[in-house]
C-alpha cells in the first residue's frame, strides 16, 4: 500500500546551542510582496539579484526566537498575529510544537515594534495578553515613538492603521510590566545593542555564553540577497533611511570581521548564518546543521 502523501511541513522549530544557552528558532510564517518597497536600488537590479540566487520573487520569512538561559525563558519577537497575511501568525502553534507554553515565557524581547514583530503580543479579539507572566522588554524610543500623537498625525494612512494603531493595541495590556532599556544586559546572557534607523529604537541582541556568541540582528535586512549584496538598499518602512544604512553597514562590518554567528527575523528559516565580504558587498553563508545539543 503506498505511503500517504505529506500535506504539511513539520513544525518550524530549530534549536541551536550557544555555550550554556539554548536558542530555538520559531517560524511565524512568511509574507509575500513586490520590490517596490526598496529604496536606493533600481527594481530591475534587485530583481536580477534575486533571480541570480534562484529567488523568483520577494518572500520575506518571519522568524522569532526562544532563549533558554539560567532557568529562565525569553521570547524574541512575537510575529504577525492576525494583522498581516494568512501565511504568517504561526508562532503560537510552533511554540507549542517546541514544548513552550505562553505562560512559560518570563520576558518578551522586541527588536522594535513593527507589526511583524510585535503584533503577536495580544489577542485582538479579547485584548488579553498572550504572555501573561512576561515582562515586555524594548528600547525606550519604541513606545515613545509609537505612542506619540504628533508622530501619529504626521503618518500616512497606512502607517497609522498598520504601524501606530497596531503598536498601541498590542502594547496596552503590557504597560504595567513594560521594561524599557537604552542598552546593556536585558536578560541573562543577552545584551541589547541599539541600531536605530529602521525605527528609532531598533536594536540587536547579542547572546554570549562561555566563548560562544550569537547576534540576533533584527531587521538589518528584509530581503537578504539584495541588501547584503547592496548594503545601500533601504526599505520604505525605514523611519530614517540614512541611519538605517549606517546601522546595516556597521553590523555587516562587525559580524564579517569577527566571524560572528548571526540570525535575524527575515533571513530564510532558521536563519543561523555567517556573513563574508564579497567585492563591494557581502554574502550570507548558512551555518552548518548542528545534530547535537
Amino acid at each position: 500500500m503506498p505511503a500517504t502523501l505529506p500535506e504539511t511541513q513539520i513544525p518550524g522549530v530549530v534549536h541551536r546551542r550557544v555555550g550554556d544557552i539554548v536558542v530555538t528558532a520559531i517560524a511565524d510564517g512568511f509574507l509575500d510582496g513586490d520590490l517596490s518597497v526598496l529604496r536606493n536600488i533600481a527594481t530591475e537590479d534587485a530583481a536580477e539579484i534575486l533571480s541570480a540566487n534562484h529567488r523568483p520573487a520577494r518572500r520575506t520569512n518571519v522568524n522569532c526566537f526562544v532563549i533558554h538561559s539560567k532557568g529562565r525563558t525569553a521570547l524574541v519577537e512575537t510575529g504577525c498575529g492576525t494583522y498581516m497575511q494568512e501565511t504568517s501568525g504561526k508562532l503560537l502553534a510552533n511554540l507549542a510544537a517546541a514544548g513552550v507554553a505562553p505562560s512559560d515565557v518570563d520576558s518578551v524581547l522586541l527588536t522594535h515594534m513593527h507589526p511583524d514583530h510585535s503584533a503577536g503580543l495580544t489577542n485582538r479579539e479579547t485584548n488579553e495578553r498572550f504572555f501573561d507572566n512576561a515582562e515586555l522588554v524594548v528600547h525606550e524610543n519604541e513606545p515613545k515613538h509609537w505612542l506619540d500623537d504628533g508622530n501619529l498625525a504626521r503618518a500616512t494612512e497606512r502607517e497609522r492603521n498598520l504601524f501606530f494603531n497596531c503598536a498601541r493595541e498590542q502594547i496596552a495590556p503590557y504597560m504595567d510590566r513594560l521594561k524599557p532599556f537604552t542598552s546593556g544586559e536585558v536578560f541573562p546572557g543577552v545584551t541589547a545593542i541599539p541600531r536605530p534607523g529602521h525605527t528609532p529604537g531598533h536594536s540587536n541582541f547579542l547572546i554570549e555564553s562561555g566563548n560562544e556568541q550569537l547576534l540576533i540582528w533584527g531587521d538589518i535586512v528584509h530581503i537578504p540577497e539584495v541588501q547584503t549584496a547592496r548594503p545601500e538598499a533601504c526599505m520604505v518602512y525605514d523611519t530614517d533611511p540614512t541611519q538605517a544604512e549606517a546601522s546595516r553597514r556597521a553590523v555587516f562590518d562587525m559580524v564579517a570581521t569577527d566571524g560572528l554567528l548571526l540570525t535575524g527575523m527575515h533571513l530564510h528559516f532558521p536563519g543561523f548564518s555567517r556573513l563574508v565580504k564579497r567585492g563591494d558587498g557581502y554574502q550570507l553563508l548558512p551555518a552548518a546543521w548542528e545534530h547535537n545539543l
